[in-house]
């Protein structure tokens, strides 16, 4: 879509270029997020549900109330425009790593501590503490952070609840121990087992802003698929924070199109996709 023209003809709502443009530095200043310009057509149809739901008749003043007012909205923003693309045991080879690390290593404390920086719908936090709990032999011996900027997705993870076609990552046995299924109104879903909620605490985190709640370092950081989103100089903040919250030696594990090799003094490559702190 060219973006030199009004793009309005046919749709609910005006939108143009200049639109774009504010959205663009907006969500690059409240989350980091460098949207490029073939995403004209995902902006809109997002934000226009929000402009529906806040009463606004254009983009032009519900984006000059976003600016004025620093309040819930924001997040509503900045949930609409983030993507939670997710599933069980994604990137299996990094669960197979980390079992063994587990099960190899000794932590430096009083247990493992691991933090999942993007949660979503929380199939990577409750994957991995199957892995944990497997590997430990139950639940004690780790502790699990999970955050998101998105306080929707967070929502669903504590939650817990998931169609049961959606869990083709996992094993029978693997449901069978961890898992309720649903019956009567509830047949076709299944619910993470209470011990497994209780072993992970849920937390908002925005990764670009320098008020990280952690007081203690952590052994093993899982942020996978969230650095494709931010450009160079957002993407070397990130790691550098990070660093700061690890241990040295500790794991970190990445997406598979995200390479950090220019931060070898951050991290030094480990395995497909998996970094070790410096």
């Amino acid at each position: 879509m060219a973006t030199g023209q009004d793009a309005s003809v046919g749709r609910e709502f005006a939108w143009t270029p200049a639109d774009f443009t504010r959205v663009q530095r907006l969500i690059y200043q409240r989350a980091g997020i460098s949207l490029h310009d073939g995403k004209h057509a995902m902006v809109y149809s997002r934000l226009s549900r929000r402009l529906r739901d806040t009463g606004y008749n254009s983009f032009d003043d519900y984006l000059s109330w976003l600016e004025r007012d620093d309040g819930a909205e924001w997040q509503e923003f900045v949930n609409a425009l983030t993507t939670n693309l997710t599933s069980f045991f994604r990137e299996q080879h990094h669960f197979v790593m980390l079992d063994q690390h587990l099960r190899q290593h000794r932590p430096a404390g009083s247990g493992w501590r691991i933090w999942c920086s993007a949660a979503s719908t929380g199939e990577e936090p409750y994957s991995i503490v199957m892995t944990a709990m497997e590997a430990l032999g139950g639940a004690n011996g780790f502790g699990l952070w999970a955050s998101d900027i998105d306080s929707k997705v967070l929502a669903t993870a504590q939650r817990g609840v998931y169609r049961l076609e959606s869990l083709k990552g996992v094993s029978q046995e693997r449901l069978q121990r961890f898992f309720l299924r649903g019956k009567g109104s509830n047949e076709g879903l299944v619910r993470v087992r209470p011990e497994l909620v209780k072993a992970v605490e849920f937390l908002p985190v925005n990764l670009i802003r320098n008020d990280w709640p952690f007081r203690e370092p952590f052994d093993v950081v899982f942020c996978r698929n969230v650095m494709i989103y931010f450009d160079a100089p957002t993407q070397r903040q990130v790691l550098e924070r990070i660093h700061r919250v690890m241990k040295p030696g500790g794991l970190l594990f990445v997406g598979h199109a995200e390479n950090f090799s220019e931060s070898r003094d951050l991290f030094t490559l480990k395995g497909k996709t998996a970094y070790e702190r410096r």
